[in-house]
């Protein structure tokens, strides 16, 4: 285990703080954060070396609850979740028993029966089988008695052994060698070629529900939360991006993450380029020759593909890798908004460049991060860190009560506050760094002012791609194309239907079995966008 180095430098009176000292401060500053990089790189490979050899990296141990300060824990606070509820109010009674009291003495008056709710869960193995009538007409032709409509052609298992499976492995992420296992355990005699068809075959309603949920959110959101993690994929890196906010979560799984790969995504299906007013605005902002974006911006505007796009850069002698991507990131972003995107979509994300388009908005928890992750090497340095830190969360939560009530007005005085917080000098050039990297992102960070409906953090998109990291974690990757589709398909609509209230369990019985008693998933979220807008409209006529 890689023992982190500290250096403890003894605390230095202001009369003795020559700048020659203060110099030598500076560098030992610098030194001990790039000191801090390196361990990480260091225990990072030693990580990676480890699972290379079948062994297991180090743990990642969080501080233990019971070591907070008591300050920190009010004796009202209660665990999430543990409010006084009525808890058979939810209950459906299936089954009705009435008990009597054995060997009752005599003259015992009745008076009444007490309830008392047991719920149970039964699982057990049926197999049917069908004796299907085979009729031969006078004709001569051959008649065979079909199946039942619940019974898939040419598939010998039900449907409520598909619906088990998929909410298992979509749901519990349970594994499908596990699965395999679980189900012999029970009595079912499959193969793990069979689960896994089972898992992957079959599901283009599923698929095309999943396509559907983007637009439709694109359509009536006002923002969107994007992320991205590792995803490997037929023993190659990918790379998995989600797109969401509270109405809908959106996953797809590519080979690499890039601007052109999110513009990809935001386009959806469609696979077209256009060059518009926003494209050549775009390329003007990111400093693409004047007479490239002539040449672009005449003759033909609009490209039905990739292959009629590349061709036409090629006619136009566009190859350099610098004006192909910017000239293919503009024509998407066209694209993208002659599909009906608003240009004044906000896009909040961690700060990853690839994210910065349209409207950006930055998160704060990651602008504070480096802070924390901050080895101070003195006392002073320890003091100035959390005295920073303390100037910014108390700004973070009077922009929280901004958000509340953005009609109060306040947004010039939270704008100073945020310009003193970040024009500071320290002694430090370590944190000055976080405060100019602050200072630059200022309209980022502060877009709240203007659109106070965009959360300050992104742990909304974080907490829904953690799905990816577990699944990493404990399978490693996708084999078949088929295999990854189906994982993105199945996250969006499972992270969608706990977005919407909606079970999961019950969304893939409806579809399955044909119930018709759900809604598309779509048509929830512009019913749930519609009455988000009409809540405030009512409170403000009422």
């Amino acid at each position: 285990m890689l023992k982190s180095m500290r250096i403890e430098v003894p605390q230095i009176p202001a009369t003795e703080r020559t700048p020659l000292v203060e110099a030598l401060l500076a560098i030992i500053d610098t030194q001990q954060q790039r000191i801090q990089q390196l361990e990480e790189n260091v225990q990072q490979l030693r990580d990676e070396i480890a699972i290379l050899k079948g062994q297991k990296p180090r743990p990642t141990i969080a501080p233990s609850r019971l070591e907070a300060p008591a300050s920190s824990l009010q004796p009202s606070d209660k665990r999430p979740g543990s409010e006084k509820r009525s808890k058979n109010a939810q209950l459906t009674i299936t089954d009705e028993q009435w008990l009597n009291v054995p060997n009752a003495p005599p003259g015992s008056v009745t008076r009444g029966y007490e309830p008392y709710i047991v719920q149970d869960l039964i699982l057990q193995v049926t197999v049917t089988r069908y004796w299907r009538q085979r009729l031969q007409t006078s004709d001569g032709d051959t008649l065979l008695a079909p199946l039942p409509p619940s019974v898939r052609p040419g598939c010998h298992f039900g449907v409520g052994l598909i619906e088990y499976l998929l909410y298992q492995h979509h749901h519990c992420g349970v594994t499908q060698p596990l699965l395999l296992e679980q189900l012999r355990e029970l009595g079912i005699d499959i193969s793990a070629g069979q689960i896994h068809h089972l898992l992957t075959d079959n599901t283009d309603a599923f698929h095309e529900e999943k396509a559907a949920l983007l637009p439709a959110a694109l359509a009536v959101s006002s923002y969107i939360g994007v992320d991205d993690t590792g995803a490997r994929h037929d023993g190659h890196n990918g790379v998995c991006t989600v797109i969401g906010n509270d109405l809908f979560a959106s996953f797809a799984s590519t080979d690499s993450k890039s601007r052109i790969n999110f513009l990809k995504l935001l386009r959806g299906a469609a696979t077209g380029y256009a060059i518009n007013a926003v494209a050549q605005a775009y390329w003007e902002k990111q400093g693409l020759s004047e007479d490239w974006c002539a040449k672009l911006s005449v003759g033909p505007l609009v490209f039905a593909d990739e292959t009629a796009w590349q061709t036409r850069l090629v006619e136009l002698d566009v190859t350099a890798e610098r004006a192909v991507r910017i000239a293919t990131e503009g024509a998407l972003l066209g694209y993208v908004i002659e599909q009906g995107i608003a240009p004044q979509l906000v896009i909040l994300s961690d700060g990853a460049p690839q994210f910065d388009i349209l409207v950006h908005a930055s998160c704060w928890i990651h602008a504070e991060r480096p802070l924390t992750r901050m080895v101070p090497f003195c006392e002073e340095h320890r003091q100035a860190i959390a005295y920073v830190q303390s100037q910014l969360w108390e700004l973070y939560k009077d922009l929280k009560l901004y958000q509340q009530c953005p009609a109060g007005g306040g947004q010039a005085a939270l704008e100073y506050r945020f310009d003193f917080l970040v024009e500071q000098k320290t002694n430090y050039p370590s944190i000055n760094a976080v405060l100019a990297e602050m200072r630059v992102h200022k309209a980022d960070l502060l877009r709240v002012l203007e659109r106070p409906e965009v959360p300050l953090h992104n742990n909304g998109t974080e907490s829904d791609i953690r799905e990816y990291v577990k699944k990493r974690k404990i399978s490693g990757g996708t084999r078949s194309d088929a295999g990854r589709r189906c994982r993105d398909t199945f996250t969006s609509l499972k992270k969608t239907c706990r977005k919407l209230g909606v079970r999961f369990w019950s969304y893939l019985r409806d579809r399955l079995r044909g119930l018709g008693k759900i809604a598309r998933l779509s048509d929830l979220i512009h019913a749930r966008a519609t009455e988000k807008t009409a809540g405030p409209l009512q409170a403000v006529l009422a």
